[in-house]
C-alpha cells in the first residue's frame, strides 16, 4: 500500500509498505479521509517524531476485513476512531483520568492516518470505534475526533447557560469550541486571533464577538461584553504561553482557564497568583479525548451543530502531506481545516 512517510522537515516521501496483518479482534480499515491536526503540523515542524514516522490520526474510513472475534463491526461498517485507548483499571482510569492512563499513549493505529489502511487493534475495536451515518460523509466525519476533544475539553470547563467565554486562538480547534458554545445558551462567545481571515469564519458561524489583537486591545473588549466583570472561562486554544496571564487577568471572580493547547515553547510564565485565593479563580489543563465524547461529536457534525462544509477549506490528496503541512503552518494562508482524501 502507499504512506505519506515523514523523513524531515519538508520531506515527505511517498513509499510502498505492507498491508497491516490484523489478529485476533482487530480490523482492518480503508482510510477515506484523515484531517490534519495542529500536532501533526507541530511534529513535522520541530521534528518532535523520528524519521521513516506516518503521521495522521483523525481518521474516517470502511471497514474491509475483521479478525475472529469481531462481533460489533463488519466489512462494509463506516467508522471513525480515536489514536489511543486508555486500560480503564488503572490509578486514573478508576478517577476518570483516562487520559492520563500510562497505556494511553502506549497504544497507536498502525501505521498511521496518512496511509492507505490502517490496522485498528482489539482495543480500538472494543472501546473507540463508531459507526457513523450513511448521511455523514467521509469527508466530514474526520472531524469527528477533533470535535470530541473540544467536548473533552468543554467537560472540564463546566461552562453554564448564561457564561460570558473568551476562546484565544481562531484555528480549527478555537472554532470548533465557539460552534459548541453557541449551542449552550451562553450569553457571550469572544474570539481573539491575528488572522482576519480566520476572525471572519468565526464570525460566519455566529460568534458573537471577534478581535483581532493587532490592532484591538482585548481587555477593552471582554470589560465592555461583561459591564467590567470579567469573562467566566477563557480556553486557550492556541500554543503560545505567554496567553495564560493574559488569560488569568481576564477572568470573573471564581472564573476558569481552560489550557487546550500544549506550552513547549517558553513554558514557564509568571501569572498572578494572589487571585486564587482571592477570587477562587483555577486553571485546568485538558488533553485528548475520553471514550465518552466521540458520539456526541458525529451527532454534533450530523445535526449541523459542526458547520463541517465551512470548516473544511482544503481537500488534499496522500501525495500532498508535506505541501498541506506547509500550507497550514502558514499565518498569511487563507486555511482553516485541511483533509487528505482518498
Amino acid at each position: 500500500m502507499r504512506a505519506s512517510i515523514y523523513h524531515n522537515v519538508n520531506d515527505f516521501r511517498m513509499e510502498d509498505i505492507d498491508v497491516p496483518e490484523i489478529g485476533f479482534g482487530e480490523v482492518l480499515l480503508k482510510l477515506k479521509a484523515c484531517g490534519l491536526c495542529g500536532t501533526d503540523i507541530h511534529k513535522a515542524i520541530h521534528k518532535t517524531v523520528n524519521p521513516k514516522t506516518i503521521l495522521g490520526h483523525e481518521y474516517a474510513g470502511e471497514i474491509v476485513k475483521v479478525g475472529e472475534g469481531v462481533t460489533k463491526f463488519k466489512t462494509g461498517d463506516r467508522v471513525v476512531g480515536a489514536i489511543h485507548v486508555p486500560c480503564f483499571t488503572c490509578h486514573y482510569c478508576q478517577r476518570q483520568q483516562y487520559t492520563l492512563c500510562p497505556e494511553f499513549k502506549e497504544t497507536n493505529i498502525d501505521p498511521g492516518g496518512f496511509a492507505e489502511y490502517i490496522r485498528l487493534s482489539e482495543r480500538h475495536v472494543r472501546h473507540l470505534l463508531f459507526k457513523i451515518p450513511d448521511s455523514l460523509s467521509y469527508l466530514h466525519a474526520s472531524l469527528a475526533e477533533p470535535v470530541a476533544c473540544c467536548i473533552h475539553g468543554q467537560k472540564a470547563a463546566n461552562i453554564r447557560p448564561g457564561d460570558n467565554v473568551l476562546i484565544m486562538g481562531a484555528g480549527p480547534i478555537g472554532l470548533i469550541h465557539g460552534q459548541l458554545l453557541k449551542h449552550k445558551d451562553v450569553s457571550n462567545v469572544i474570539i481573539s486571533d491575528v488572522s482576519a481571515y480566520k476572525l471572519s469564519k468565526a464570525k460566519e458561524y455566529g460568534i458573537d464577538h471577534t478581535v483581532n489583537i493587532k490592532g484591538e486591545n482585548l481587555k477593552d473588549v471582554v470589560d465592555k461584553v461583561t459591564n467590567n466583570q470579567g469573562v467566566d472561562t477563557v480556553i486557550i486554544a492556541a500554543s503560545v504561553s505567554s496567553l495564560l496571564p493574559e488569560a488569568v487577568q481576564l477572568l470573573r471572580r471564581g472564573g476558569r482557564v481552560i489550557c487546550f493547547s500544549p506550552f513547549d515553547k517558553n513554558p514557564e510564565v509568571t501569572i498572578d497568583a494572589g487571585r486564587f485565593f482571592k477570587d477562587e479563580i483555577s486553571i485546568v489543563g485538558t488533553y485528548s479525548v475520553s471514550p465518552y465524547e466521540f458520539e456526541e461529536a458525529i451527532l454534533n457534525i450530523s445535526n449541523g451543530t459542526i458547520d463541517a462544509e465551512k470548516m473544511i477549506t482544503h481537500e488534499m490528496t496522500i501525495d500532498q502531506v508535506g505541501e498541506a503541512i506547509t500550507l497550514a503552518a502558514n499565518p498569511d494562508e487563507e486555511v482553516i481545516k485541511v483533509v487528505i482524501i482518498d
